[in-house]
């Protein structure tokens, strides 16, 4: 792994990179009044159509604290007959971890903030006692023959309330996750959550951090926003330097609550467009992406950040 890393170069791209839609969780929680499911529906429907085969449908927390997400479960009661879908939900804690398996949830993300100010504004706790929650999660994993994890870790480069964030301090609390995960799966996304993060310190990051952490169940994911217009240089690099799975949302839907400043995510259709000139497979048909997206962008209330949509369709072609 660490050879074929050193290896590539942005005129080497991998031949295929996985995209996690997050549209339905990040996106939808950013817009301020809840949408009607049968809306949420359609929108997820125009994303499966255009062959998005992962994505994180929703999360399962409290509805006093999310209100957007309180229909989760019946989004995936809805898709449930999607054998095809790697469908994930966000989870907080074991309550949320319990919930969502008894939904027919088999992917849990599990969120961390690598900053004590960020998670303790996100989730309301210090970083000891989301890693305390973690264990839980694992030992209940642990009894479940067909769930994975994956771990988010937020606030990867920079914090809101700290300021830039050193590879060293991922470290630290990757290296406290896991202890405590064992044999179990895991996949691991360093989140740029404000959306501040430059390529060079997302190369940066990912090289330190492969390097650190290997092992045949271990795989990595990057997590942008777009709100400085690094979004896809950024997941660019993030690739080139271990990330086998980039997260993003359709028409750049989004923004973190609990990060004050942070805008859209990274637009799936902007990406896409990025790995398509580079003859790198994601299997997601770009036109119909793009009348997703335009969907997407009609909703009441949605924060958009997408560069694609505002060219020509045929110039886009």
């Amino acid at each position: 792994m660490n050879d074929e890393i050193a290896a590539m170069t942005l005129l080497t791209p991998p031949e295929r990179v996985d995209i996690v839609e997050v549209a339905p969780r990040d996106g939808f929680q950013s817009i301020r009044e809840p949408l009607p499911t049968d809306e949420k529906i359609r929108c997820i429907q125009r994303l499966i159509e255009a062959g998005v085969t992962r994505m994180e449908i929703g999360s399962f927390v409290s509805p006093r604290a999310i209100p957007q997400m309180a229909d989760t479960g019946a989004l995936v009661a809805a898709f449930a007959d999607r054998a095809a879908m790697r469908f994930s939900a966000l989870v907080p804690n074991l309550s949320g971890a319990e919930l969502a398996l008894a939904e027919g949830i088999r992917e849990l993300v599990f969120v961390v903030s690598v900053s004590e100010s960020h998670n303790q504004a996100n989730v309301r706790r210090s970083v000891g006692q989301s890693l305390e929650e973690l264990a839980r999660i694992v030992e209940l994993l642990e009894h479940e023959g067909n769930a994975c994890l994956r771990l988010d870790l937020g606030t990867s480069f920079d914090c809101p309330y700290e300021g830039t964030i050193a590879w060293h301090q991922v470290d630290d609390v990757l290296s406290r996750a896991r202890a405590l995960c064992g044999d179990l799966h895991l996949e691991v996304a360093l989140c740029d959550t404000t959306g501040r993060a430059t390529p060079y310190q997302v190369a940066e990051h990912f090289r330190q951090l492969v390097a650190r952490h290997q092992g045949p169940r271990l795989t990595w994911a990057f997590h942008g926003h777009d709100t400085y217009g690094m979004g896809v240089a950024n997941a660019l690099f993030a690739i080139h330097h271990g990330a086998t799975t980039v997260d993003t949302a359709c028409a750049g839907l989004g923004g973190c609550p609990f990060a004050p400043g942070a805008t859209g995510n990274t637009a799936t259709e902007d990406l896409v467009y990025a790995l398509n000139g580079g003859q790198v497979y994601s299997g997601i048909d770009l036109s119909r992406l793009l009348a997703a997206a335009d969907a997407i962008a009609a909703l009441p209330g949605g924060q958009t950040a997408s560069h694609l949509r505002q060219v020509p369709r045929d110039r886009v072609a």
